[in-house]
Formats: structure tokens, sequence, C-alpha cells
């Protein structure tokens, strides 16, 4: 039975645009040891070569195989739920190219499906038009439900914010596809060529990542590295299989491989 990892990258492999201490080692191995992983990321901003030339420019060297967001599984959800489709999207490039790659159409009025992913580029007149047509039948989806780190500079807004704004003016609860929801933590294993029992996740956030790889029967590894704090994990009714300081810390193979 193989084995492999679905891995997140923001305060796992860098924090910001900084490489996390051993990152690149870790990955080196997996690579040199031919152990499947993908990166997955719950950012519907970037495009997979936007993604890549990222972690170049911090040393880290993949490819597309390599590379799942939550972009790419809103666009199979979409593309699964029937042909065809037509969306409005408040979003940017690696949502509108996904959704592109999977047929579904972008339009302007009378859409199926209203789309909701990071970006700083639309206005609240398109928000307005948003609401108007999920008012009138359209399906509310968002890519993620990650929220604002709360940063005094901090240059976007966070999507759970602006998901809650479209709530509160519809009264229509959006359904979200990015972790922890199954739609993603399920097609990032599919996309890896994995079954359940042979993928472990990789991650720095509770709720996300490891409440994802729980519910879905997943092995997971909390790495300390990014939002999480030992000190808050007795506060969870689920708990990881692994607790690193860092990534560095992780010796291969795993001691369930």
């Amino acid at each position: 039975m193989k084995q492999g990892l679905l891995i997140d990258m923001d305060g796992v492999i860098y924090s910001g645009e900084e490489l996390i201490f051993g990152a690149d080692k870790f990955i080196k191995q997996l690579i040199d040891k031919d152990i499947p992983f993908t990166f997955m990321t719950n950012n519907s901003q970037r495009t997979s070569l936007e993604v890549m030339r990222k972690l170049k420019g911090l040393g880290i060297t993949v490819e597309d195989k390599h590379i799942y967001t939550s972009a790419m599984a809103t666009a199979k959800f979409l593309a699964d739920q029937g042909p065809n489709g037509t969306a409005y999207v408040l979003g940017e490039g690696g949502l509108l190219t996904s959704l592109h790659d999977h047929g579904i159409t972008l339009v302007n009025t009378d859409p199926e499906f209203v789309i909701l992913g990071e970006g700083r580029n639309f206005t609240l007149e398109m928000v307005q038009r948003a609401v108007d047509m999920i008012l009138a039948g359209a399906k509310f989806i968002t890519t993620n439900r990650d929220p604002s780190p709360k940063k005094p500079g901090w240059n976007n807004l966070g999507i759970a914010a602006t998901t809650a704004m479209i709530e509160e003016a519809t009264g229509v609860k959006a359904f979200v596809t990015g972790k922890p929801s199954p739609v993603m933590m399920r097609s990032a294993r599919k996309f890896l060529g994995l079954e359940t029992a042979e993928t472990t996740v990789i991650g720095d956030t509770m709720e996300t990542d490891i409440q994802g790889g729980v519910q879905m029967g997943y092995k997971t590894i909390l790495v300390l590295s990014g939002i999480a704090r030992k000190d808050d994990l007795g506060k969870y009714a689920f708990k990881p299989d692994m607790i690193a300081s860092s990534v560095d810390e992780i010796e291969l193979p795993l001691k369930w491989w």
C-alpha cells in the first residue's frame, strides 16, 4: 500500500514571504523518496503556476501535480454537479482559470451559481449585484471561510468577512468548498490518487487542516510553526495523530506507514 501527504503551505512551508526552517529539505526528501504529495491550499486567487513560482523563489521546485487549490476543488465540484454550468464570480486569477478549464461559463446575468473567492478587485457594486442574483435564486458558493488574521495593515479584508456580509444581505448560507469541507479534502486525495487509509494531512490549523483530516478518516500531523498553539489544543474535541514544532522534525517513514 502506498502512502502520501496532503500538505498545507502558509504556516507549514512558509510564513508570509519567509521559508520555514527545514521545509525545503523535507520536500526534497519526499521527492527523492518518490513519496506522493500535494500542497493543499485554500487560497483560490493564485493559479498553480503562480504557486509554483512562489515556492521556487523560496528554494522549492515542484510540478503541477504537487498543487491543489480550493479553486480547483470548486471548479471540479461544479463540473460534477452537471455540464454547462454558469457562474457569476467575485474572485481572480486561479479561480477564473479553474472554472474555465472545467467548462463553467462566466456570466453577468442570471447565473446558476454565485461564487466568492479571494480578491481585491471586486467592488461593493459587484457584491450588491451578487446579492441580487442570490435573492433571485442563484446558489451561493464560497471557496473557503478563512478568517482575516486581524493584523493592522493587512491588505485583504478576509473571505470570511465578505462571505458573512453576503449571507447577512441575502439570508442564504454559503456552501463552502475549501478546507475543512469534505468537498476539497476528498477531491485533493483523489487528485493525488490515494485511498483514505493511505492519506496523511500536515497542517498548522486545527479548524481547517486537522479537523478536515479527522472528519475524513485521514491521519493528521499538526505543526506549531503557524497558527496553532500547543496550550490551546485542549479545547478541541478532536486531536491530531502527531504534533511537531515544524516539518523539520517529522521523520520519514511515518510510524503508521
